[in-house]
């Protein structure tokens, strides 16, 4: 007998939850997900789920702490009701700058909420464009690792950037960037940055030539944009003619959008991971794109059990 497939969401990106459910024809499950008045969450599961093959959309945005909490009760609901078997599709999965001890007597918080995630009774995970590739093997459950970079190739291309030149924003990103810059038949620079503190860094160098050419600043987040608006001003300085840039996971905490209106970015390309408020959605340096279709697809693909990697083959 097949599965049931059924979809629900938190509060954390609703608007997400109903394009996927659109492109796969499905209505969202009815859960009510509130609080109590003193900020308790409260999450009641108000349809059959028994037996059913159960995907719960919930990115750990802003504000991140309630939104795990919502996901994780979810969860747990899901469970007691005896769903078949339960996804967590997790578009943006806080934590991941958090993966390592690179300072004593810290924590690897990402494993922490990897492990709360899989111990409230998830049966696998779906996510997106995580800080650090190895976080998959933070989950004990089986993870389904998507990329963003078909959405903003695409976007990317149809723009038809003259004498292009991808640059990642440090060392890190460097495989990010020499596989957006493969796909573009395009040219690869690097920038080396010193970080001072969290959030803070100072520019160093840029490896690789920008003189004259559109360079594409490339990372898979943007935070307090710091990183961003210096990386472009280094290479504006170095006399590139235009400086766009493109992230997977919009957080765009404290000056962030202050910090992009001000600054030589000519566009700031992202997905809908997490969605636009206030003042960022009329940000005319902001354009967001869908990743709907490509998560909708990979969650087909999943109740089906064909394959999700040939997605980016």
């Amino acid at each position: 007998m097949n599965r049931e497939l059924k979809i629900f969401s938190g509060n954390a990106n609703p608007a997400l939850a109903n394009e996927i459910c659109q492109y796969l024809g499905q209505k969202l499950g009815a859960a009510t997900v509130s609080s109590f008045s003193d900020g308790e969450i409260r999450v009641r599961i108000d349809e059959n789920v028994r037996g059913a093959d159960v995907f719960v959309v919930q990115s750990t945005c802003q504000p991140v702490n309630d939104s795990l909490l919502e996901l994780l009760i979810i969860i747990d609901a899901l469970k007691r009701s005896s769903a078949n078997r339960i996804t967590a599709v997790l578009p943006y999965f806080g934590y991941a700058r958090q993966d390592r001890k690179d300072q004593p007597r810290v924590p690897i918080s990402a494993k922490l909420i990897a492990d709360l995630i899989s111990t409230a009774g998830t049966d696998r995970v779906l996510t997106m464009d995580l800080h650090a590739g190895q976080i998959q093997g933070f989950f004990n459950v089986p993870v389904d690792h998507l990329y963003a970079l078909p959405v903003l190739l695409d976007y990317i291309t149809k723009k038809k950037l003259n004498d292009l030149v991808v640059v990642s924003p440090d060392a890190g990103g460097v495989e990010r960037a020499r596989a957006f810059a493969k796909r573009l038949q395009a040219n690869l620079a690097i920038i080396d940055k010193r970080r001072e503190g969290p959030n803070q860094t100072q520019i160093m160098n840029i490896i690789g030539d920008v003189q004259g050419k559109s360079v594409l600043l490339l990372d898979d987040m943007i935070d307090t944009a710091g990183t961003i608006v210096q990386g472009a001003q280094a290479c504006a300085d170095k006399g590139a003619r235009e400086v766009w840039t493109a992230c997977t996971h919009a957080v765009l905490s404290g000056p962030a959008l202050e910090r992009i209106q001000k600054s030589c970015i000519s566009q700031v390309v992202v997905t809908n991971t997490i969605p636009l408020r206030g003042k960022e959605q009329v940000c005319p340096k902001l354009h967001q794109l869908s990743v709907a279709p490509l998560l909708g697809e990979a969650i087909r693909r999943i109740h089906e059990d064909e394959s999700v990697s040939s997605l980016f083959a």
